[in-house]
């Protein structure tokens, strides 16, 4: 395992970057993903970083790492039915996992913002020297087998709660909000400073996977498949804001099973 906080390309220290206006785009834009309140609070009143969930800079592998996969962009979206530029996607986790939708944010990301164009440039430089078109090999890893997944009606918050006071509150703490280590403080994981009822991290399966794979932070996979499921379970069965555009999602694709703060459409 990479050292905690590591990042192996560190746009901040790469000698290949100069002060050109792209290079400048990509420091900014590294600076953006690891302390997004911090240099983009109008659009993170969440308070999440994306460091949060893609760890070490997007960088540490089945954290749900991002190099090379700019390449990969325009995609189909399944959640809007459409397809997605890179731009999209990232306006996407602001209005999401940092809640930018909330009643307090003016004016919501846009393809066009500069904070959105600064991820976009730090995204597309972790993508240097990949093949466009060629999907990375440690993409879509954080996944639990489809053999192994417990129905969530199934699933016991009571022990995924056991097992988070177990395993997540050296972290996160015993009330899910994050304990600050030296300069740095894991992100809350409900209450109204998480992430909003339409992120990714709201579907059970999706943040299982993360935890699965991911997690203890010093420590991941310690967790069983099964273990895993029972925390994610716990975790969104807490309240968090409310993504107000629910009934936009999932109008051409079929809601997902695991989407426990969605109504079935039928």
């Amino acid at each position: 395992m990479v050292t905690a906080w590591f990042f192996p390309k560190n746009p901040l220290t790469a000698p290949s970057l100069d002060q050109s206006t792209l290079s400048k785009q990509v420091r900014w834009g590294f600076r953006i993903f690891t302390n997004t309140p911090g240099e983009a609070p109008q659009f993170a009143p969440s308070k999440m970083s994306c460091n949060n969930c893609h760890l070490n800079g997007g960088q540490r592998e089945r954290s749900l790492p991002l190099v090379g996969v700019a390449g990969m962009f325009p995609e189909y979206n399944r959640r809007s039915g459409r397809l997605y530029s890179l731009g999209d996607r990232i306006v996407d986790c602001f209005r999401r996992s940092e809640n930018a939708t909330g009643a307090n944010v003016n004016e919501p990301p846009a393809t066009t913002s500069k904070e959105v164009l600064a991820l976009e440039a730090y995204i597309t430089w972790l993508a240097s020297g990949f093949e466009v078109g060629r999907n990375p090999a440690w993409r879509g890893q954080n996944t639990i087998d489809a053999a192994h997944l417990i129905p969530v009606a199934k699933l016991d918050t009571g022990k995924g709660e056991a097992l988070f006071q177990e395993h997540c509150t050296n972290c996160h703490g015993e009330d899910g909000q994050g304990v600050a280590i030296g300069d740095k403080k894991a992100g809350p994981l409900w209450g109204p400073d998480s992430w909003n009822d339409g992120a990714g991290a709201a579907r059970v399966y999706t943040l299982a996977g993360i935890i699965r794979y991911s997690m203890p932070y010093l420590a991941p996979a310690r967790l069983t498949d099964e273990e895993a499921q029972e925390v994610a379970a716990f975790i969104d069965s807490k309240p968090r804001p409310s993504y107000p555009f629910k009934d936009q999602d999932y109008r051409t694709e079929k809601l997902p099973v695991d989407s426990v703060y969605y109504t079935p459409l039928h």
